[in-house]
């Protein structure tokens, strides 16, 4: 890194589809000369933003008011602030910390890198917000996380209308891409070295809805499936009122297809359903729960559940336990119900009291810990293949292990081998223990090497080369650098 170059990062919450848009961002900084940083205050920081959860808007103004004395002591600092909370605040970012440099929305990822040099030379805070998408920011250069997985959009915006959702106004109608593009893109990623993608959208099964397609998100898994060298296909997220028989059938039948699904619950109570407009009901659900464990014996089932939505009882509340103890999900994704502004389910009536919630959330937290540690102690004896990734053992240095993700997407810790790993790589082992939330393969691991490998290592010879030439030493870093990615439920 020379001295005149300025630097970035990105700061990303929420959802995956905000990781995406993310990687987007930094692929147009970079595209413009800017550097990623670790751990030095940056030129440019960027603030993807979520606004699923209430606290978000507070989280960020705190954030931003940190941020300001970093402007005071750099002046040339700029701050961005995109994602869902700046296209639904818009203004107001301006007007409650005037140091912002740049707001731009969910639409207009594109105009980023214009907006901050506008904002440099005028000296003056800009704001640019589109109300709806023009079009697919596909085709803009990404940064990303990791040189073996990939996002990959197919849909954006939601039709959708549940009653504590404000996703729906800020993405928009849900707009589809063509099939044929999609799988364009995975066939350059796949050149490129990933062997992991992940289809990503607001509502995926739903895809095909703007072309009059009810089976297109069926046939998008079974294409991907026709791709050489792409190893590893994962979706998210779906929505079970469009969920039908034949992506499961997909997802059975085609080899690349992971035995991986996230079902989003909300609750079990058909009268929570209801009030929340989520269009199904406990046996419509339970249903697809079944018909996945009949076709896909092996599969790790995963959902998001809500506690305390307005007027849940007692009785609706062992609803979603019972559903939690059929299901046996592999993790069960639990949220204490929080007003957000604009949603409808923040003005009812029979707002439930905190120390409810609470109680509530804990009962659930319990159980569905309870079971995944049941599940997992089945994956005992088991031989897995672990794709190696570069950051999901925080201990690894210390227990000599390496980690990735099996193919039922469980967080796997496994024996390191005497033969050279790199992130991308598949090592393949036996489950010795089962914790709540990994296991641990410490028998007969073999390792077979990808070209994501090596992509991986080619990208730490270059890097390494680079710092010599700019230091005049040599300077070993064992992780590639990446953005820096805070991901959570806010900001």
């Amino acid at each position: 890194m020379t001295l005149t170059q300025r630097t970035y990062e990105v700061r990303t919450h929420g959802c995956q589809m905000n990781v995406h848009d993310s990687e987007r961002m930094a692929g147009m900084l970079e595209g413009i000369g800017l550097v990623p940083v670790k751990d030095d205050p940056a030129d440019v920081i960027v603030i993807n933003t979520c606004a699923v959860r209430e606290n978000a808007a507070n989280k960020l103004y705190g954030t931003l008011g940190m941020l300001r004395a970093l402007k005071l002591e750099r002046p040339h600092t700029q701050i961005a602030v995109g994602g869902c909370l700046a296209q639904k605040d818009q203004g107001d970012i301006i007007r409650r910390a005037p140091w912002v440099d740049v707001v731009f929305g969910t639409h207009n990822l594109k105009a980023l890198p214009i907006l901050l040099e506008r904002a440099r030379i005028e000296h003056e805070s800009q704001i640019e917000i589109a109300e709806a998408l023009e079009v697919f920011p596909s085709h803009l250069p990404a940064k990303r996380d990791h040189a073996y997985a990939a996002w990959v959009s197919i849909s954006v915006g939601c039709n959708n209308t549940c009653t504590f959702c404000i996703v729906p106004a800020l993405r928009g109608k849900e707009k589809d891409r063509r099939t044929g593009e999609i799988l364009e893109e995975i066939e350059m990623l796949v050149d490129d070295g990933v062997s992991e993608v992940t289809l990503l959208g607001q509502n995926v099964n739903s895809y095909g809805v703007e072309f009059g397609d009810k089976f297109a998100f069926s046939k998008l898994l079974r294409a991907c499936g026709d791709i050489k060298g792409l190893e590893r296909v994962r979706f998210f997220s779906p929505h079970p009122k469009e969920f039908t028989i034949d992506v499961i059938h997909a997802m059975a039948e085609t080899h690349n297809v992971m035995p991986s699904l996230h079902m989003p619950l909300q609750s079990g109570s058909d009268d929570v359903l209801k009030a929340m407009k989520r269009s199904y009901r406990q046996e419509k659900y339970l249903s697809i729960i079944a018909d996945a464990r009949k076709y896909i014996p092996n599969a790790a089932i995963t959902t998001d559940i809500i506690v305390g939505f307005p007027g849940e009882t007692e009785a609706d509340f062992l609803e979603t336990m019972k559903v939690v103890e059929e299901a046996r999900f592999s993790t069960a994704y639990t949220y204490q119900y929080s007003k957000r502004p604009g949603t409808p389910a923040a003005t009812m009536e029979d707002q439930i009291p905190q120390e409810v919630v609470t109680e509530r959330f804990n009962r659930l937290v319990e159980l569905g810990n309870e079971i995944a540690w049941q599940e997992n102690k089945k994956q005992t004896g088991q031989t897995v293949e672990v794709l190696i990734a570069d950051d999901e053992g925080k201990k690894d240095g210390e227990t000599q292990r390496i980690s990735g993700r099996a193919r039922d997407n469980r967080l796997v810790h496994v024996v390191k081998p005497l033969e050279d790993v790199r992130p991308g790589d598949m090592v393949t082992a036996e489950v010795t223990y089962a914790a709540p939330f990994h296991l641990i393969a410490d028998a007969n691991a073999t390792v077979r090497h990808t070209l994501a490998g090596d992509k991986v290592r080619q990208a730490l010879s270059e890097q390494t080369s680079s710092e010599r030439t700019s230091s005049g030493q040599v300077s070993i870093n064992s992780e590639l650098i990446t953005i820096k990615s805070r991901v959570g439920q806010g900001v």
